[in-house]
């Protein structure tokens, strides 16, 4: 059972409950401190995503102006910003303590799509990755890693290296699981 609230900031400066917005490539968002978990599941989707952590919303709405981001928080006082009320920009309010549920929310609401990108940037610091060959990881993957695994991510950034191992394969089953239930939520309601 979900128990994130849906309110959305429409372009026409409405703030509508359970509004679906399509899915859009190159979609970018802001995550608030205070959903920041939302922050790393929307880069595993291959999103832009920045989280903000800063004690100032008002930074936090000057950034989503000026690069053109859809703001996620938790705090309903945010939301009655003028920036916000108007429309000038998009944000969404997701509720509860539970990740996942918040996550199914913003699937479902912003029309994500799983498949848009998945794994092309680094969970850490959003920056895109850079296929790496196998011979370039030497010394920087655990060996058991190397002998089994032929293809790697790199970020440019802060170096991380990433692998398709058991932690990727039980992120792929989540984003299906988001998905699946986003697709079952949307068919539900146009019936």
């Amino acid at each position: 059972m979900l128990t994130t609230t849906e309110l959305i900031s429409t372009p026409c400066g409405r703030i509508d409950k359970g509004l679906i917005f399509g899915g859009k490539v190159g979609q970018r968002f802001i995550v608030d401190a205070n959903a920041g978990k939302l922050a790393k599941w929307l880069r595993m989707m291959g999103y832009d995503t920045l989280f903000f952590n800063g004690p100032d919303d008002g930074s936090m709405v000057k950034l989503a102006l000026a690069q053109g981001r859809t703001v996620i928080t938790r705090d309903t006082e945010f939301m009655k910003r003028r920036a916000i009320s108007s429309g000038r920009v998009r944000a969404l309010l997701v509720s509860g303590d539970d990740p996942a549920a918040q996550m199914q929310a913003a699937v479902t609401a912003l029309g994500l799509d799983k498949d848009y990108r998945p794994f092309t940037r680094c969970l850490e610091c959003n920056a895109e990755l850079s296929s790496r060959a196998k011979n370039e990881v030497t010394g920087s993957v655990p060996k058991r890693v190397y002998r089994l695994q032929e293809q790697y991510m790199q970020c440019p950034s802060c170096q991380r290296i990433y692998w398709r191992g058991t932690h990727w394969a039980a992120m792929s089953r989540k984003l299906t699981e988001f998905s699946a239930a986003s697709q079952r939520q949307v068919q539900g309601g146009s019936q």
